[in-house]
């Protein structure tokens, strides 16, 4: 049992939210920096992402009438404008996720801080407001990351797997909530695989993906918890995986 469960609002049994990192080809320009333009069968599949994958989920968003929160590296948004047209247009959040994918904690302070400004300065650029949430490329936080955050008046973090419900991160600079996940809610395990970007999981059903899926909603459910997928659209949003996917959110639903 959850020592002090959460009372959430409305009578609700748990939350859940379905977020995605919509990485696209940012990845493969830090696996790659100087010959990207070359691997392109690579190219192809994270375009899946914004172009077909994208279009695919905002339409099951907008037959269930949800909104949700799209985690956007600040280069993919300059590069995809249609497709964060169409988020905005559909009343979804956008959040921080780098300028291009980089790892904060192989930055200094400084450079954090560079990245994480232009980030948001292009996110207020194309949306109108300054974000609200992050999530940290690969989950790496820094040591610097959630003072960084406070300071620019972020309200949330979206990085860490420190417990089953909303916490507080206190530092010198302030509070900032963490919305924590977890690797058994992220789909890289089941489904990426990629010799370009040098991981090569065994490719899972997707109805075995879903089942671990399930299994952690289920307990959530039973026990007040919080249910944050990491999901990437290039991987969850592929027609099999995302046809699964639609089924869950409406066995969801239905409880």
């Amino acid at each position: 049992m959850i020592e002090n469960p959460i009372v959430w609002p409305n009578g609700a049994r748990c939350a859940v939210a379905f977020t995605f990192d919509m990485d696209a080809d940012s990845i493969l320009h830090v696996a790659h920096p100087k010959d990207s333009a070359t691997r392109v069968a690579s190219i192809s599949m994270l375009h899946y992402g914004p172009k077909v994958a994208i279009p695919r989920i905002l339409e099951t968003y907008r037959r269930f009438e949800i909104k949700q929160t799209f985690f956007i590296p600040a280069w993919c948004i300059e590069q995809y404008p249609q497709a964060i047209e169409a988020i905005v247009e559909g009343g979804h959040e956008i959040a921080h996720h780098g300028y291009i994918h980089e790892h904060p904690n192989e930055l200094s302070r400084e450079e954090e801080a560079y990245w994480l400004d232009r980030g948001c300065d292009t996110i207020k650029r194309f949306t109108g407001q300054a974000p609200r949430g992050w999530r940290a490329p690969l989950y790496n936080m820094s040591e610097h990351s959630a003072d960084l955050l406070i300071e620019r008046g972020f309200s949330y973090d979206a990085s860490l797997m420190g417990d089953d419900v909303p916490y507080l991160l206190r530092t010198g600079a302030g509070d900032l909530v963490e919305l924590p996940s977890s690797w058994a809610l992220d789909d890289w395990p089941q489904y990426m695989h990629s010799i370009d970007l040098d991981f090569q999981m065994p490719i899972q059903s997707p109805q075995r993906a879903v089942e671990v899926f399930k299994a952690e909603f289920d307990a959530a459910w039973e026990y007040g918890a919080l249910f944050v997928p990491v999901w990437h659209p290039f991987l969850s949003g592929r027609l099999s995986r995302w046809h699964e996917v639609s089924k869950l959110i409406e066995y969801m639903m239905a409880k």
